[in-house]
């Protein structure tokens, strides 16, 4: 399976709001067949066990480069755009609807 890194708006803006909407673009990208990484869920784990917050970007990091692309979701987030530069400087490539990551797939997938 693809794996597929999501990246997007955490804490700008409503927290709870982006992290449903980066579980719904996850759950899409399930459904279509991707293997999504939604590093927004870690939210809940800092709620039953606190750590700093670049001890989460660090692990998110380690989980990023495993990934063969990223989506990024709309919304502002210095976060998710580091992440995307992380991505183009590991060669992984960036997309930013599922259509383009779906035919991107069709084309280029050895799965």
């Amino acid at each position: 399976m693809i794996r597929v890194y999501v990246a997007g708006p955490i804490s700008k803006g409503n927290v709870q709001h982006n992290i449903y909407n980066a579980i719904k673009v996850g759950d899409n990208l399930l459904e279509l067949g991707f293997c999504p990484f939604i590093p927004h869920v870690t939210c809940l784990w800092d709620i039953v066990s606190p750590h700093p917050y670049e001890e989460w970007t660090k692990w998110d990091d380690e989980w990023l480069k495993l990934c063969h692309a990223v989506l990024r979701i709309p919304g502002e987030s210095k976060g998710a755009d580091a992440e995307c530069e992380m991505a183009k400087a590991n060669n992984i490539p960036v997309f930013h609807s599922v259509q383009n990551l779906v035919e991107w797939r069709r084309i280029n997938s050895p799965f």
